[in-house]
Order: C-alpha cells, then sequence, then structure tokens
C-alpha cells in the first residue's frame, strides 16, 4: 500500500531489538510512543501501530493490554483462554467488541504534528474458538454478519476488512495529501 508513494518499509529490527514500554494508556499514545522511539533510533520517518480488542461487557478490556492479558509473558492461547473464561456463560449480546488499531507516522523523532490514523472492527466473541489462520484473538473474533471468525477468513480477505488495513488506508490518504501538496498550511501571520 505504500509503493506507490515510494516509501522503502524497513524493519525497526534492522536499526535495534530495543523494544520501547509502552507506557500510553491509549492505543493512539502507544502509537507515538512506539513511532517516536523508531524514529529516534533509525533516523528516518517511522510508522508505528498500536492495536487491540476491546469488548464492551468488560469496560474496554483487554484493551491496550492485549498481547499480554493474561500476563506479562503469556502466549496468544493464554490470552484468549483467559478471555474465554472471563466471558464464560455471558449471551451473545454481551460479547460485542472489536479489533481497535492506531496508525502513527513520525517525521522525525519530536514531530508536533505525527499523522495519525484510527480504524475499529466490529465483531462479537464467539463461546469457542474456530478457524487456523490469523493469531491472537482472531479464532474467537466472530463476524455476526458473515458467521466466521476471522482466523476463517482467508488472508487477503482479512487484510481488506481488517482493523490494521482499514487505518493503512486513511494513513495512506493522509500521506498522499502530504506528497502532493494538496494540503494547505498556515504559518506565522501575513505582513
Amino acid at each position: 500500500m505504500l509503493e506507490p508513494l515510494a516509501i522503502e518499509v524497513v524493519p525497526l529490527s534492522q536499526f535495534t531489538r530495543d523494544a520501547v514500554a509502552e507506557t500510553g494508556l491509549t492505543f493512539v499514545e502507544n502509537a507515538i510512543i512506539k513511532a517516536r522511539h523508531a524514529a529516534k533510533v533509525a533516523q528516518l520517518p517511522a510508522i508505528a501501530d498500536d492495536s487491540g480488542l476491546q469488548v464492551d461487557a468488560l469496560h474496554g478490556a483487554p484493551g491496550i493490554y492485549s498481547a499480554r492479558y493474561a500476563g506479562e509473558h503469556a502466549s496468544d492461547a493464554d490470552n484468549l483462554r483467559k478471555l474465554l473464561a472471563v466471558l464464560a456463560g455471558r449471551p451473545a449480546a454481551e460479547r460485542i467488541g472489536r479489533y481497535c488499531c492506531a496508525l502513527a507516522y513520525m517525521r522525525w523523532e519530536h514531530d508536533p504534528f505525527p499523522l495519525l490514523s484510527q480504524a475499529t472492527w466490529e465483531g462479537r466473541i464467539a463461546a469457542t474458538p474456530r478457524g487456523s489462520g490469523g493469531f491472537g484473538y482472531d479464532p474467537i473474533f466472530e463476524l455476526p454478519e458473515r458467521a466466521i471468525t476471522v482466523a476463517e477468513l482467508p488472508a487477503a480477505q482479512k487484510n481488506l476488512l481488517s482493523h490494521r488495513g482499514q487505518a493503512l488506508r486513511g494513513l495512506v490518504a493522509q500521506l498522499e495529501k502530504e506528497v502532493t501538496g494538496d494540503w494547505i498550511s498556515v504559518t506565522g501571520s501575513e505582513p
């Protein structure tokens, strides 16, 4: 998706193996923290995301803690089992949730106006896992209108529908405006 903009994507692992602490209280804050860290380490513009699952009946949990819901070193399977245990016995109407993604683009480390794009993917938490594709909560994240879980979707279809795909398309639209100069910038005052 970034190729038409002549943006080469290079993983942060080519510059460092050190991760930055995700100390934000929202997906947006964590995406900015990670993008700022990447821009600093690489001395290049950086894109970072923070994503997770929110369940309405759990007041948004696991939220920003989705990857470590069952503990700091928990596996995807551990997190999935914990969520199913917490929701055990709840009817489908109380199992509504969404995948959330926040993307941040930092032109440089101290960029005061990063580009941000957010998206959600609505669904419901299934009572039992189904499917072998994807990762994380995909085997229990059900798309009610299709009666399948994300783990049952072909990868190309998942990329088209997903919260990350939506957020990336939103970011690309902003980057296209920036690259083509369609943005109007007002600084200072007129003489």
